[in-house]
């Protein structure tokens, strides 16, 4: 029985960890149904809100810059990570409580989406470093696959999870698993004791590192430009889904989660078959085919049409295509992201790579809410979904067509316009 669990998580630290991430995922999948399910059929939400809540989760990676700084000078990213999962847990509990108390609003719903999603920027942008205090450098491309495995697996399991529950709970109380993931995940960081790089003294342009880094380094911007395009679009797809499935293709939430869930099974295979593929044309190739794949099969939604059963099955082949394509993607760029980043840097990298790439998610569903109201849902997506695929002509000249192996690090000096690197 041994033998089938995989080397890495057979040791102790990385084990815990991945352990917690998988139980918060799977939560975060519930509530990434949830929660809109809630906007759209508790509070009645409109095209326009619909993509003002998104965008309200959304918004605190503006200043992810600014807390992958204050990360790198504070150290102890375990125990940012920590507070990040108990403080989300707190806040998503008040959804359902106000709702039995009869008190639920969209204004709580955006406070709330911000104040996590706050939350949740000072958790990635720690989570970086962390993962290379727990993975030696030649398993990187194993142990992203191992946490994306665990991503693809709550991308099957959650949104059916999440679907039901909202059908026999009500969508507020379904959030009650997501609070409560946050809590398993941050008894196993608990339990966890890496030894981690040491914290950056503030020097001149101490915040503004990661984003000169990201500039001069091919690799590190043309991958931030393509994947960047793609968020963007895919927000203003997200943005307008579940309304449009529900309103406009007529499907009812348990079943939306269910097509959702077997659907997702693509990422589940993407995530064992990404390492492979990177073997065999090489992890930058790799990561330029996860561009194409991850949008493409979402043109199916705006041409499902028809019977029913052909409506479900055009979303679940979506569903699935996307989820293979998206974890070739992750799973590469993770991969490049932790070579080629030194160490001094990697929570301001993080942060400067999470202003922008993460920044235009609130801007796209923002767009796409305002789009939707403007000239109706299916053509909004339709622009989202072709306008996603053109993220990879970023890379039609980038060194990632030639990339067959993880990089070296690469260590500008980048701290001020004269200075040495930090020591």
């Amino acid at each position: 029985m041994r033998r089938l669990i995989p080397p890495l998580l057979r040791e102790r630290e990385f084990g815990r960890f991945w352990l917690g991430q998988t139980v918060s995922l799977f939560g975060d999948q519930v509530s990434g149904i949830a929660i809109p399910l809630t906007g759209v059929l508790v509070l009645h939400a409109d095209a326009a809100q619909m993509g003002y809540l998104i965008a309200a989760g959304l918004a605190p990676n503006l200043f992810s810059l600014h807390i992958g700084a204050w990360v790198d000078r504070h150290g102890q990213r375990r125990r940012i990570m920590l507070v990040a999962d108990l403080g989300r847990a707190a806040l998503t509990a008040t959804i359902p409580i106000a709702y039995a108390f009869d008190a639920l609003t969209l204004a709580q719903l955006y406070v709330v989406s911000f104040l996590a999603g706050t939350l949740t920027v000072y958790f990635f942008v720690a989570y970086g470093t962390l993962f290379v205090s727990l993975v030696d450098r030649a398993r990187y491309v194993e142990a992203t696959s191992l946490l994306n495995g665990s991503r693809a697996f709550s991308f099957v399991a959650g949104p059916s999870v999440g679907g039901v529950l909202v059908q026999v709970l009500k969508a507020p109380f379904a959030l009650v698993v997501d609070a409560l993931s946050f809590l398993v995940s941050g008894f196993f960081l608990s339990r966890i004791s890496p030894v981690e790089p040491p914290r950056e003294e503030e020097t001149t342009g101490h915040v503004a590192a990661g984003a000169r880094y990201i500039r001069r380094s091919p690799i590190a911007r043309a991958s931030l430009l393509a994947t960047a395009t793609v968020n963007f679009f895919n927000f203003v797809f997200f943005a307008l889904f579940v309304l449009y499935a529900t309103r406009s293709l007529h499907v009812r939430a348990g079943t939306l989660g269910i097509v959702l869930g077997a659907g997702a099974v693509g990422g589940l295979i993407g995530s064992f078959v990404a390492g492979r593929v990177g073997r065999r044309i090489g992890v930058g190739p790799a990561f330029i085919l996860g561009c194409v794949l991850f949008p493409a099969p979402l043109l199916l939604v705006p041409l499902a049409e028809g019977p029913k059963p052909l409506v479900l099955l055009m979303l679940g082949a979506a569903e699935f295509g996307s989820g293979f394509g998206v974890m070739l993607l992750d799973i590469s760029a993770g991969a490049i992201r932790a070579a080629i980043t030194p160490d001094r840097l990697r929570a301001r990298v993080a942060g400067a790579y999470q202003v922008v790439n993460y920044g235009v998610r609130p801007v796209g569903a923002l767009v796409g809410g305002t789009l939707g109201a403007a000239i109706g849902l299916r053509p909004t997506l339709w622009i989202a979904t072709v306008g996603a695929l053109a993220g990879v002509l970023w890379l039609v000249k980038s060194p990632l067509r030639r990339l067959r192996d993880l990089p070296e690090t690469d260590d500008y000096p980048v701290e001020g316009a004269a200075s040495a690197p930090s020591v």
